[in-house]
């Protein structure tokens, strides 16, 4: 009788759940009610008649009996189900206070909330248990007072600043690191990004602060910050050693130039052989040449220290370009060079320090002999390019593999640098032209080919302006990198001049 009683009560919840559509559900834990009170019920409906047949007639029995039952399954049935009603049902977080938890517990660092006067509210983080480690106990003050006495108004201005509406910033505290954690350190240095949250009047709520240990990071930046001013003091050494022994070099370089001149020129008596006079030549050739090195030494020193000053004025860059052929004409006809110039027609003067154009141009025509062999050709063209002074410089030399076009122009850097080497020089010559060139604010370019021949092409602002900005800006970086270089159609280019250059032949 129990199990069929279970039975018409889980068909009846059925139906039930049938009609309504899900509204109303009968939970899992009321039908177990039901089905425990009609398994009692099925008892009581043959125990109650049966006690009542003893005082009275079972006529009556019977129908009281099966009516008190009914009374009390309905009555227990719904008391039952009311109560478990009643029972609280545990609600899920909201999704607000799921993201904070999340956020305490997977932001890398420590994490901490700050109210808005800077006191601890609230710790965690992923890495906590690394800072809390050596850390006092960071809640309420306890953050605040282990910040470097220094650092703290840095702290306090923060929080300022987001209780006056800004919405984050960063800063870098130290932490004092108590005795005994860490020998020989005394400071934590961290970085502190802090993110201000605001309730809907806009008033500032809470304080979310990230804080991450970056004392390998500092540890690094000191390492190159010390190693730069290493640098940086060696180079200023070097520099100021340059400049000093180019000026102890040219005192006696005058003297040996000056005698060997008079004895050249046999003003204190005649030499009795050639071979005396091949000597004195060799003399006077050598002090040129060492005096010309130190020279380069020392412009070179100027202007890596800044102290290279340009004498900006207006002149014709036509009488440059034939000064230059004039003092290397002789040099390229002893090696059966042809020194050929073009200038474009009406070019106008250009406003720079003619000294420092001069020299370069002596530098670029003077490696461009150096290093062409019998029966090539040197060319200097000179052509306006917008606002700007081009002027190319171009021979049937050897060329310059692509590998060594990065380090060309520095200081001391030569193309053939072995003990077998056939060219003599120190490698300040290209370093000089591109820092002169820089000072003037202009660029220098280079393309080449092994076997072919080299186009140095150099960009000089015609007004002068750029000069002395640059000026302005000592000093420059020596020696400059090398821009983009010139593309093969440069060379090509050469040949639009024609129509509007003249050309002369050294």
């Amino acid at each position: 009788m129990a199990d069929r009683a279970i039975a018409l009560v889980d068909r009846a919840a059925g139906s039930w759940l049938s009609r309504t559509s899900g509204n109303g559900q009968v939970r899992g834990e009321e039908l177990t009610i039901l089905r425990r009170v009609a398994a009692l019920s099925s008892l009581a409906l043959v125990a109650v008649p049966f006690g009542l047949s003893f005082v009275t007639t079972p006529a009556v029995a019977l129908p009281v009996g099966v009516a008190a039952v009914c009374a009390a399954f309905l009555f227990s049935a719904v008391g039952s189900i009311a109560l478990s009603r009643q029972k609280p049902v545990p609600l899920e977080m909201p999704a607000v206070v799921q993201r904070q938890e999340l956020m305490l517990e997977a932001a890398a660092g420590l994490v901490m909330l700050l109210d808005p006067h800077g006191v601890v509210t609230t710790v965690g983080g992923r890495d906590r248990a690394e800072f809390l480690a050596w850390m006092r106990p960071a809640l309420g003050r306890g953050f605040f007072e282990q910040v470097h006495v220094s650092d703290r108004i840095l702290l306090l201005q923060a929080v300022d600043m987001l209780r006056q509406g800004t919405d984050a910033t960063s800063i870098h505290l130290r932490l004092d690191r108590p005795t005994g954690t860490v020998e020989g350190e005394q400071f934590v240095h961290i970085s502190l990004d802090m993110t201000a949250r605001r309730d809907a009047d806009g008033q500032l709520s809470d304080i979310v602060t990230q804080a991450r240990d970056i004392g390998r990071e500092r540890k690094l930046y000191d390492a190159a910050a010390h190693k730069a001013a290493e640098a940086e003091s060696a180079n200023d050494a070097k520099s100021r050693f340059l400049a000093a022994v180019s000026h102890e070099l040219r005192t006696p370089l005058n003297a040996i130039l000056g005698f060997s001149d008079m004895l050249a020129g046999e003003y204190v008596g005649r030499l009795e052989n050639d071979r005396q006079r091949e000597y004195v030549g060799l003399i006077r050739d050598s002090g040129a040449h060492l005096l010309s090195v130190v020279n380069a030494m020392l412009d070179m020193s100027k202007i890596e220290s800044g102290r290279y000053e340009l004498i900006v004025e207006p002149f014709s860059i036509a009488s440059a370009i034939r000064s230059c052929e004039a003092m290397l004409s002789l040099q390229a006809k002893a090696k059966g060079l042809t020194l050929t110039s073009r200038i474009q027609r009406g070019l106008p003067e250009v406003v720079a320090d003619q000294r420092a154009i001069q020299q370069v141009l002596i530098n670029l025509v003077g490696n461009a002999i150096k290093f062409t062999d019998a029966g090539g050709a040197v060319t200097v063209d000179a052509t306006e390019a917008g606002d700007m002074l081009k002027i190319c410089v171009s021979d049937t030399g050897i060329g310059i593999a692509a590998d060594r076009l990065a380090t060309l122009g520095q200081p001391f850097v030569q193309i053939q640098s072995d003990h077998s080497r056939r060219y003599e020089g120190t490698g300040l010559g290209l370093s000089l032209v591109k820092g002169l060139v820089a000072l003037h604010g202009g660029s220098f370019g280079i393309a080449s080919t092994p076997g072919y021949g080299t186009v140095i092409t150099i960009l000089v602002p015609l007004d002068g302006t750029a000069a002395e900005t640059a000026q302005d800006q000592q000093p420059v970086e020596f020696p400059p990198r090398l821009r983009s270089a010139v593309e093969q159609s440069d060379i090509e280019s050469k040949e639009a001049f024609n129509g509007h250059a003249k050309a002369k032949i050294a």
